[in-house]
């Protein structure tokens, strides 16, 4: 069971193009709105959430609900809301089965407050429920184009417009331009929202945020941290333990072994969640999760 957890803003193809091009299971939807702004703000964000409503289902064959955030720059209720949100989503409250549910949150609309909310919130779910951290994913969608430039120059254009008619009288021909190409951007304004397009990044339309942990590394993790981060790759963790205990002039004995052992399995998914294992027969491939190549990227200096 795959949930979609989507803060509706004034966006349309960066909440739903990147599942559609990357064909991701969607099996429930839940579009956030915000009910705090302008009037023609209100109803604008509503428009869109019925547009997505719709073809979430129609595109995706997902079931869909809507919740309204009462004030979205509120951050702690939308930090409540997210976090009762997602777990009740894990829990698999909506559905018969809890099994296997994931959460995926978009953080790519709405207001700043409610996407860092909700990153927030899953970021400390996450840390809280470890043995379900594979189960939760935040994600952004880089959008292939900002209509907020574009309108900006359209408006250019009829302020210099406006000072040749008054300067030379009204030339027909450059009016009905121009008005051709304003009736055709806001028509795109209304139907797609202040982005155009889901941009490619690497082989996906989604950037998977990496989550952080709370646990400081202790020696001789920074020491197993660092040496995947030099081969990238062990085809076992005998292997990683092979390398360590040549790179430190030590004898492999068994017990170097599980000690290596042990703070593989602290450093993995499991614990701190700085490694990735990959099952082969008898033995776990091992190398470094995103999170663990930023921390070797961002202490390197200290090595």
């Amino acid at each position: 069971m795959q949930t979609h957890i989507v803060p509706v803003g004034f966006d349309y193809d960066r909440l739903i193009a990147p599942l559609v091009r990357d064909q991701l299971d969607v099996d429930r939807v839940i579009l956030l709105e915000g009910a705090v702004g302008s009037e023609a703000n209100v109803e604008y964000s509503q428009r869109l959430a019925e547009k997505l409503e719709t073809d979430f289902r129609n595109l995706l064959g997902a079931t869909t609900e809507r919740f309204v955030i009462a004030d979205v720059y509120d951050y702690d209720a939308a930090f409540e809301q997210a976090y009762e949100l997602i777990n009740a989503e894990l829990d698999g409250i909506h559905v018969e089965r809890a099994e296997g549910n994931e959460v995926w949150v978009n953080v790519s609309s709405m207001p700043r407050t409610v996407s860092f909310a909700f990153a927030t919130a899953a970021h400390s779910i996450m840390v809280e429920r470890q043995s379900d951290r594979d189960r939760i994913h935040t994600y952004y969608t880089v959008p292939e184009k900002y209509l907020e430039t574009e309108l900006a120059e359209q408006l250019r254009r009829a302020l210099d417009l406006l000072g040749a008619v008054q300067r030379d009288g009204i030339d027909a021909d450059r009016v009905a331009d121009w008005m051709d190409d304003a009736k055709s951007m806001l028509n795109e304004f209304d139907e797609r929202g202040t982005t155009i397009g889901a941009k490619k990044v690497g082989s996906s339309h989604i950037i998977e945020l990496p989550v952080a942990s709370f646990s400081n590394v202790k020696p001789f993790e920074e020491l197993i941290l660092f040496t995947l981060g030099e081969h990238e790759e062990f085809r076992s963790v005998s292997e990683l333990a092979q390398t360590l205990a040549r790179e430190l002039s030590e004898e492999y004995t068994n017990s170097f072994r599980s000690k290596v052992i042990y703070n593989v399995d602290r450093l993995g998914p499991g614990g701190k969640g700085y490694i990735e294992q990959d099952e082969q027969g008898k033995s776990y491939r091992t190398r470094l999760s995103q999170i663990g190549e930023l921390w070797v990227r961002s202490h390197a200096d200290d090595r």
